[in-house]
């Protein structure tokens, strides 16, 4: 991967491939919401998709989906109102991306035109954007409608009051985990074959033996583009390891291979596709350098020799994670790892559930004790490098049910959904009574969730 962040709230949104309607089927307008139609086929599309996620419905979802369209169009509707207006640049972010891995989950562009009915992608991409756009607008126009929630101490402690212990929220068990770290040595022979691959690779594409798309297919250690011809995407400076996106920016010729460039992820060469604005699409081949077992075992020698110095009271686990450790996300935290929130780079805890930490360390953990250090193991980074790791556990908390004194924060965050939920209901309520609703014959026999549809 040459992303510097992972986009696992991103796909989990937009990645799942919906179908569309049976042609069969005749489409027909079902619902009328102010001037906004809601047809057949829409309610058909997302049931499809719905059904794709293995997501069942408490319910008729031939009820349940149109409801929620419509409850969709009175947002949309006020936000034409109120100005409202969702952020381009997002747009075609979410749904480039969201096309990248349409197209790597179907296995080429042509199976996904197939899969929509013959569909270009071009017309597959627009139908992404006004879904996406239209999300987001809803969600600015409810951010609006709420406005700042605020509670106080007392509002969380009255709702805690309120309900009865059994519809208390279990929190799960939780740790905090300082962790040192050593990258094995790679040989300079081994870094020098990488390159020399490279060079040969740049040097096969410029003689016209080898498309640049189809050397990565065959050779790049990046899974998640390889498959695309090593395209990327089209992503910002942010979204980029530096190292990649200043040379990759740098580009102008898209006949005209990039110098090798090292990452923390490997060694690239780059070939740029096309610049959009702050954005640039790129393909690129990543090669990286194998960790022999022998470097591994000297690696974990040399760390054991330092655990074997802090236990000994020679340095302090904390100098070891500012001084020593390769780690250089934890090195400024006295080795404390932080678990960042991906989806608003804003937020972040110490705090990990078991299922959060990287591969290999929850086993690890889960025998230790609070203050107890680890012996050395192996594990792999966020570059995916084979590395080797001391950890200590800072602390633990035990699975329990909700209660004031130790969950105030997540009991907070209850009660503002509590109220936002609220807040949008009576909004929801309000409006229905002010805008034109035709619901056709055969679609009204509905135990809706909103009665005020029907009047």
């Amino acid at each position: 991967m040459i992303q510097k962040k992972l986009f696992i709230g991103i796909i989990s949104v937009f990645a799942t491939i919906t179908g569309f309607a049976q042609k069969n089927v005749i489409d027909e307008v079902i619902w009328v919401v102010g001037d906004e139609a809601i047809l057949r086929s829409d309610v058909e599309n997302q049931r499809l998709q719905l059904q794709y996620e293995g997501i069942r419905f408490d319910g008729d979802p031939y009820c349940i989906i149109p409801e929620q369209i419509a409850v969709n169009k009175l947002f949309l509707s006020q936000a034409k109102i109120d100005s409202i207006y969702a952020d381009e640049s997002n747009v075609l972010r979410y749904v480039d991306r969201w096309v990248n891995f349409a197209i790597n989950q179907m296995g080429s562009q042509e199976k996904l035109e197939e899969y929509y009915n013959g569909k270009r992608l071009s017309q597959i991409k627009e139908d992404r954007k006004k879904l996406v756009r239209e999300q987001q607008v809803v969600e600015e126009m409810k951010n609006k409608i709420v406005g700042d929630i605020r509670l106080t101490p007392s509002d969380v402690r009255r709702y805690f009051s309120q309900i009865s212990q059994d519809s208390l929220p279990m929190i799960p068990s939780t740790v905090e985990v300082a962790i040192v770290t050593m990258e094995p040595k790679i040989p300079v022979e081994d870094v020098d074959a990488i390159r020399a691959r490279l060079r040969e690779y740049t040097e096969q594409i410029n003689k016209g033996e080898y498309t640049f798309s189809s050397l990565a297919i065959m050779f790049s250690e990046d899974l998640g583009t390889a498959m695309r011809g090593g395209v990327t995407g089209l992503l910002s400076k942010m979204e980029l390891a530096p190292e990649y996106a200043t040379a990759a920016f740098a580009l102008n010729d898209p006949n005209r291979i990039s110098n090798i460039v090292e990452t923390e992820y490997g060694f690239h060469i780059i070939q740029l596709i096309e610049k959009r604005g702050d954005r640039i699409d790129t393909r690129h081949i990543l090669l990286r350098p194998k960790v022999s077992e022998q470097e591994i075992v000297k690696a974990i020698e040399r760390l054991d020799s330092l655990y074997t110095d802090i236990v000994a009271g020679k340095l302090t686990f904390e100098e070891a994670a500012t001084y020593i450790s390769a780690d250089k996300d934890t090195r400024n935290n006295k080795g404390l790892m932080v678990n960042k929130d991906e989806e608003s780079q804003n937020l972040s805890t110490s705090k990990f559930e078991m299922q959060e930490l990287p591969q290999g360390m929850g086993v690890i953990i889960e025998k230790m004790a609070v203050g107890e250090i680890s012996k050395p193991f192996r594990m792999k980074n966020s570059s995916d490098k084979d590395i080797v790791a001391i950890v200590m556990l800072k602390s633990r908390v035990n699975a329990h049910q909700a209660n004031v004194s130790d969950d105030y924060q997540a009991l907070k965050s209850l009660v503002e959904g509590r109220k936002r939920e609220e807040l949008l209901k009576e909004w929801i309520v309000s409006k229905q009574k002010t805008t034109f609703v035709r619901i056709a014959d055969g679609w009204r026999q509905c135990d809706f969730n909103y009665p005020g549809w029907i009047k």
